[in-house]
């Protein structure tokens, strides 16, 4: 087959600013800076609406913090601990070991005390005792039935055999006590099994307020 000269000459290599300067139309067709405002145009666009969506996410929970939803007994377990608290404030102030406890009965406080073994020169005033008694007066009955006791510190041996001995059936207290707790942290007199007695209890109800006393009243006097 026969070739026309043009066909056989080697073919040129075209570049891109002289096909754009042959072809001027191109141009007007595919403007570079339409494109790219286009793409810079949706990148932000795009972008924009990532940041606001982060933004709102964060500002949201600080904004409008989740509320805890409790249940009416530990709402009711809360609010009787803080008068505890309140007590153990008072033991601070007259310089007694700050630990508070108040006995609830039919949903009202009964008795209410707080650690008075320096005031009244007793081993025995812990709180829980004083309170115990109190209670124990009022009723006209040593047995407190329908009770609930609630002490900011793990109650002692003594004040939980007391408990045993009052037949009080449910216990809230507030933070372990390492060094002497008889609920839990040393012994387990309450859910003891050869006691014809067993205790409801429930610990940890504004551990960190309870156990900050303590330590604050501590740190003073080292």
């Amino acid at each position: 087959m026969l070739r026309s000269k043009r066909d056989r000459e080697p073919l040129q290599k075209i570049h891109l600013k002289q096909a754009l300067q042959e072809f001027p139309h191109a141009l007007s067709v595919f403007p570079p800076s339409l494109i790219v405002k286009q793409l810079l145009s949706s990148f932000f666009s795009v972008f924009s609406v990532f940041s606001a969506f982060s933004v709102i996410s964060v500002l949201i929970p600080l904004l409008f913090p989740p509320r805890v939803i409790l249940s009416p007994k530990m709402e009711a377990d809360i609010q009787f601990m803080q008068e505890a608290l309140a007590e153990a404030r008072s033991a601070a102030q007259a310089g007694e070991v700050p630990i508070g406890a108040v006995l609830v009965h039919d949903d009202r406080i009964l008795a209410r005390s707080n650690n008075r073994t320096i005031r009244d020169c007793d081993p025995t005033a812990h709180a829980e005792i004083v309170a115990l008694r109190e209670a124990a007066r009022l009723l006209g009955n040593y047995r407190l039935a329908d009770t609930t006791l609630y002490v900011t510190i793990e109650p002692c041996s003594m004040c939980a055999g007391a408990i045993i001995q009052a037949r009080v059936p449910r216990l809230v207290y507030g933070a372990d006590d390492p060094k002497g707790g008889a609920v839990r942290s040393c012994f387990e007199i309450l859910s003891h099994s050869r006691l014809n007695h067993q205790v409801e209890v429930t610990s940890g109800v504004l551990a960190a307020d309870c156990s900050a006393i303590l330590q604050s009243f501590f740190a003073e006097r080292r």
